[in-house]
């Protein structure tokens, strides 16, 4: 009898089917399930990586709980040309001569890049000092970056030093981003990390929050904002029909880049 072929996405789907039974897949084992080589196997695992969809292990893979976090460096790595997009399009909404503020994560870096490629001229003060360093290097851009206690997984400040160096500005708009969005609104898996985007928004004209769809029906312990307070959400895609209508009945404005 032959056995049957997978496709690459009916590997990838199956793949993610048992990561959902167990905590672990082993590469040799979906070799022989799949009828396909290693090789083949550890590219399926690298492509679900890539899309923050597993955790890449020892021989295997193994799955990314709803809860769980990576840190800054493991997350620039996933999702790259989704936030590319969200970074270049955002990046377009800033107005030359701008006052922003910018918290630090992966998709703001892109943000931010995009903003120094641009030379767009903008007074930036951020959190992060991945995105100051970014943006430090734009002859166009002005940078003030926030005292703070030093995270180094996050290359990013937090504390109460930095949310009263934030009260002391009011800024054209805030560029951030968050872990989760679901209807119970917007929420943070990092501590601390809440409590400087909340700063942000206080002192924002306009608020943008910078999520790809990966985040969308996630929630995580600390919650940033109700759902009416999030102001524009750029993503890559549209949230499914049930959180999309929870974000429109709220007034939230939505763009897919």
């Amino acid at each position: 009898m032959t056995k049957r072929r997978y496709k690459k996405q009916e590997r990838h789907d199956q793949i993610l089917l048992e990561l959902k039974l167990k905590p672990h897949v082993r590469v040799a084992e979906l070799a022989r399930q799949f009828g396909v080589t290693t090789e083949t196997v550890r590219r399926d695992i690298e492509d679900l990586g890539r899309e923050g969809l597993v955790q890449r292990a020892h021989g295997g893979a193994s799955a990314h709980h709803a809860g769980a976090h990576r840190d800054l460096d493991e997350r620039r790595h996933e999702r790259v040309a989704e936030r590319e997009r969200l970074g270049r399009f955002a990046a377009s909404l800033v107005a030359d001569g701008a006052s922003i503020m910018v918290d630090a994560g992966a998709t703001t870096m892109e943000f931010a890049r995009f903003l120094a490629f641009a030379q767009t001229r903008v007074t930036v003060i951020t959190n992060s000092l991945q995105v100051a360093m970014i943006l430090g290097q734009s002859p166009a851009s002005t940078v003030r970056l926030a005292p703070g206690d030093y995270l180094p997984r996050e290359a990013a400040v937090i504390g109460t030093e930095t949310g009263d160096y934030l009260a002391g500005y009011n800024v054209d708009a805030c560029f951030i981003g968050a872990a989760g969005l679901s209807e119970a609104g917007v929420t943070e898996a990092v501590a601390g990390f809440a409590a400087v985007k909340r700063a942000m928004m206080g002192q924002s004209a306009k608020c943008h929050f910078l999520m790809d769809a990966s985040k969308f029906g996630l929630t995580h312990m600390e919650r940033v904002a109700k759902l009416d307070a999030v102001g524009t959400l750029i993503s890559d895609q549209r949230p499914a029909r049930s959180l999309a209508d929870a974000l429109q009945a709220r007034g939230v404005r939505m763009l897919v880049a």
